[in-house]
């Protein structure tokens, strides 16, 4: 474990403020869940709750299920990274960041498609900005349990020539409605 050198005190009401440094590179934002560890040595941890990551071998089935489909990339993730993927190596996608196209769908609850043919991408898929133009076509549909957004499911293509259209978009807010309810039970 790595220390970080910031002490806090516990509160009256038994409260300890995580610093904002720390929320800022963790990703850990208002409302968030945490989950909490305590050990043999009594250390207390605290890490990120993720809802889809509960669903581990489901979603890898279901993201085989949406490929063998549609024969497009299907990726499944959470709020923060890629928990499964299929049709393409999973050391490319697994366990990688979302990007900021996939933030945002997340945030904003709606669905996205595109580009349209001769426009660029608007933010990165999956990890780094730099990495935007990797897919020629996509559709991001958010996975939303109880009113918050908790993930993605990714329909995604290398493709050239290759247009996502209304069945990919039906299929991808399909998928993400039936984990948000599976998320719900």
């Amino acid at each position: 474990m790595k220390a970080t050198g910031i002490v806090r005190r516990i509160d009256d009401l038994g409260r300890v403020v995580i610093p904002k440094e720390i929320r800022r590179t963790l990703r850990i934002r208002d409302g968030d869940p945490l989950e909490i560890f305590v050990d043999r040595d009594g250390e207390v941890i605290l890490k990120k709750y993720s809802p889809i990551g509960e669903l581990g071998e489901f979603a890898k089935e279901y993201a085989d299920s949406l490929n063998e489909a549609v024969g497009h990339i299907a990726v499944i993730a959470d709020r923060d990274a890629v928990i499964a993927v299929a049709g393409a190596p999973k050391k490319e996608f697994l366990n990688k960041a979302v990007g900021s196209l996939t933030e945002r769908c997340m945030e904003d609850r709606q669905v996205y498609v595109g580009p349209r043919p001769g426009e660029k991408p608007k933010g990165a898929l999956i990890g780094d900005e730099e990495d935007e133009t990797r897919f020629t076509s996509m559709v991001v549909a958010p996975i939303i349990a109880e009113g918050d957004p908790i993930g993605a499911v990714i329909l995604c293509t290398k493709e050239p020539n290759v247009q996502m259209g209304d069945m990919e978009r039906k299929l991808a807010e399909t998928a993400a409605g039936f984990l948000g309810k599976q998320m719900e039970q």
